[in-house]
């Protein structure tokens, strides 16, 4: 038998990594190898059905009472168990076992600790608690003197001919090792730790809940927002509380703020639905919906509850930081975009977003550039450290996507204005994002459902815990054991989840990848969004994969919880931090510099053309003969007038030609200043 992995991995002989049988056949000369290799054939196969389709624990019987007789010794009764190697241990008969001697012995081994205080156990009140367990054990038996051979070192005297399984107790510290795996331990070890992971998953909630009006938002300005009777009916009841509540003196109180922030949120949408119309639109507005007579007074009241909440302590009102920011922009927005006696006509993005519920401030874009970054980061961590990746494309698509750079923290209450291609990039990264999301966690959920084979270096089964007081047992308990179960011990705790989890799969896992369908917007007419109801309130998970991970992760009564994968959680450290804000200004700088050099280069091509132009008409005129030199001094004084005319009449044609510049002789050039010739 091989007991290594063939590619020079070591190995143990409970991992036995290729099973060769002898072939028998006629006229061959049997050795002791081939015998051998037939016994050991045999008992690795029966050894790893034994460990890999039941597991280690206790089959049957071997329960553990207190003895007759009192003292330290305690009777276990006949039974059959399996260690982790797949080893069976048979007990045919009631032993009595001493416990005293087993500690005694343990302390000798140990030289002279004691295992009680090692393990934590109050030693006051004189109460030893220990594991009873068993193991098993081979005895080579029956000798008997081999024949003489021909070998050169033959074994001197008596050879034992047989193999003795049989067993002996020990105890040790009750720290006995489980084996049983938790089908949710798979899923963290893929998704690491959980805190960072309901991190990347609430962020790509919020882009979700943006996503579509992003997208709506970006994609035909000038088109109007449907306004419908339950527009109608949320103005109305807004703008009524809003009378009765907005007024007042001194801060709010946090549940206050959160009812007056909706309300707020409410009669803005409806308002800037309203905006979005044109005059005869509006019009029409006000003949099917009376209610909107009151625009102006909306407008009003909309500017005090704005005002009073600006003064309100947000951080009470909303402890989660992504609510929070998304409140505050409700106020800065609807007081910059809604307030004002005809709306932000310059701002149509911000109105088309407020007509939907969803208002997009410059702090709320900043934060989703984070969110973007910061998703795509623990993807692309999570799959270099993931063992169970099976969507082979998955990482190419997440390193693709466009995701937007960061932007430096915006001063309070900005209101700069979002372009277009920006909103386009974040809505694009937030679809491709989420749906990247969505398959890693697919993937990690389904994995699950592929127990791991089972590995061990502890062979001890687990009898009972008993508990000395001096040298007498004085309790044992046997019920919390390990136990073979159908499927072994990799499934037990699966049982009451399998079907559940199988019925699942079958409509999670081996499905097309999901595909994010862009939003359907009509050709022609007022666009159809809908009112982003919940926006500030809880973001449930649903959905056949939220049930998987929910089902995976909470554990059901007795079940061992999952065990978390303890992993260095590294921080981006402050100086990081500031370092990334100033390359993103330093950017935007470059930009403008860029703008700037691209302007002096049309500059200095117009200047170039014109020089080129001048060039040419010189050159033009240096081709018709001039005067000589020597019959200037003879020309008449008219002369010299009439030259100057012609060249005034040129003059409005091209400009004048620039007198050349004279050069000094080598004797006037060495001569000093005040000096004569």
């Amino acid at each position: 038998m091989r007991t290594d992995c063939g590619c020079g991995c070591g190995g143990d002989a409970t991992r036995t990594s290729v099973f060769v049988r002898p072939r028998f056949f006629a006229g061959q000369l049997l050795t002791e190898d081939d015998l051998s290799l037939l016994v050991e054939y045999t008992t690795a196969k029966r050894r790893l059905h034994n460990r890999s389709l039941y597991g280690p624990g206790v089959i049957c019987g071997l329960g553990v009472t207190c003895d007759p007789c009192g003292g330290g010794t305690v009777a276990v009764h006949p039974g059959h168990a399996l260690d982790c190697a797949g080893n069976d241990i048979v007990v045919a008969c009631t032993e009595r076992v001493d416990v005293t001697a087993l500690v005694q012995e343990r302390r000798v081994q140990a030289l002279g600790v004691e295992c009680g205080e090692n393990c934590g156990n109050d030693a006051d009140e004189g109460g030893r608690r220990y594991g009873l367990y068993v193991r098993y054990q081979e005895l080579p038996v029956e000798p008997v003197a081999p024949y003489a051979t021909e070998e050169p070192c033959p074994s001197p005297g008596c050879v034992p001919s047989r193999v003795q399984e049989g067993y002996r107790f020990v105890v040790r510290c009750d720290d006995f090792e489980d084996h049983r795996h938790n089908p949710g331990t798979r899923l963290l070890a893929s998704i690491g730790d959980l805190p960072r992971a309901d991190q990347a998953r609430t962020r790509d909630r919020r882009l979700a809940c943006y996503a579509d009006a992003l997208t709506a938002a970006s994609t035909g300005t000038g088109r109007t927002f449907r306004f419908d009777a339950a527009d109608a009916q949320r103005y109305a009841t807004a703008l009524k509380w809003l009378r009765d509540n907005a007024g007042g003196e001194g801060a709010p109180s946090p549940p206050t703020v959160r009812e007056m922030t909706e309300h707020v949120r409410g009669l803005a949408a409806a308002v800037a639905r309203f905006d979005t119309y044109d005059a005869a639109g509006q019009d029409q507005l006000r003949q099917n919906y009376p209610d909107l007579a009151t625009v102006r007074e909306a407008r009003g009241a909309l500017g005090t509850a704005c005002e009073r909440l600006r003064g309100a302590d947000m951080e009470a009102a909303w402890p989660d930081p992504l609510r929070r920011t998304i409140a505050r922009a409700v106020v800065t927005e609807t007081a910059a975009r809604v307030v004002p006696e005809r709306g932000d006509p310059d701002a149509p993005l911000e109105v088309r977003m407020l007509a939907q519920g969803l208002p997009l401030g410059h702090a709320l874009r900043v934060e989703f550039r984070a969110d973007l970054g910061l998703i795509r980061a623990w993807l692309l961590c999570r799959l270099d450290l993931s063992a169970d990746v099976a969507d082979c494309t998955l990482r190419h698509d997440i390193a693709t996507a466009d995701v937007p750079p960061l932007l430096p923290a915006p001063p309070p209450d900005s209101t700069e204005k979002a372009t277009v291609a920006e909103v386009q990039q974040i809505a694009e990264a937030a679809t491709t994002l989420a749906t990247a999301l969505r398959r890693f966690l697919t993937d990690a959920a389904c994995a699950t459902l592929n127990p791991p084979c089972g590995d061990c270096t502890d062979t001890d089964v687990l009898l009972a815990h008993v508990e000395l007081e001096g040298c007498d047992v004085v309790r044992v308990c046997s019920a919390t054991r390990e136990l073979v179960l159908p499927g072994g011990s990799a499934y037990g705790e699966w049982l009451p989840k399998l079907y559940r989890l199988r019925e699942l799969a079958e409509r999670v896992c081996c499905r097309p990848l999901p595909v994010y369908r862009t939003l359907p917007l009509p050709t022609e007419g007022p666009v159809a969004r809908p009112y982003a109801d919940g926006l500030l309130g809880d973001w449930p998970r649903t959905g056949d994969l939220e049930e998987m991970l929910s089902l995976l992760l909470t554990p059901a009564p007795g079940e061992t919880p999952p065990k978390a994968l303890h992993e260095q959680v590294y921080t981006t450290p402050s100086e990081v931090t500031d370092s990334m804000q100033e390359l993103a200004r330093l950017r935007t700088q470059v930009a403008d510099l860029t703008a700037a050099v691209e302007g002096l280069r049309a500059h200095m091509g117009s200047a170039q053309t014109q020089v080129t132009h001048l060039q040419e008409r010189l050159a033009d005129r240096e081709g018709t003969p001039d005067p000589a030199p020597d019959s200037a001094p003879d020309q008449p004084p008219d002369a010299g007038a009439g030259a100057g005319a012609d060249q005034a009449v040129d003059g409005a044609a091209e400009p004048p030609t620039p007198p050349v510049k004279r050069t000094r002789s080598p004797r006037s050039r060495n001569q000093k200043s005040g000096e004569t010739p």
